[in-house]
């Protein structure tokens, strides 16, 4: 037994085919990620003393750091979590923000283990 299309239904699956890959590869290659990630970095920490390494991985987020300060996209601990996992790396933080809102000075004491 021979399965087979007519012409007519091998045209209509072409034609989906082609809409399937042309809306798929679309919703890949739409600006929107790369407007989230023009919209900066989720965390801001400045160090006391400069990062001894431009780029590194602290509780779960890459850090890239210029000088004393490190910036890094959205982890999925809470901020106090990240924060000490940045101070364990690379001393202490003297400020930390998560999406722009400063962290507690009580909270940046525990950070940092005072």
């Amino acid at each position: 037994m021979t399965l087979s299309l007519s012409s007519t239904n091998r045209m209509g699956a072409l034609v989906l085919a082609l809409a399937y890959t042309t809306l798929t590869f679309g919703t890949l290659t739409a600006p929107a990620p790369a407007m989230a990630a023009a919209s900066g970095p989720y965390y801001v920490a400045e160090l006391a003393a400069p990062a001894s390494d431009a780029r590194t991985v602290a509780s779960g987020v890459a850090w890239f750091c210029e000088g004393t300060t490190c910036k890094a996209a959205k982890g999925n601990s809470r901020p106090l979590r990240i924060c000490r996992g940045l101070a364990r790396e690379f001393g202490e933080v003297t400020s930390f923000k998560a999406q722009g809102e400063a962290m507690a000075e009580d909270q940046l004491a525990a950070c940092n283990g005072k």
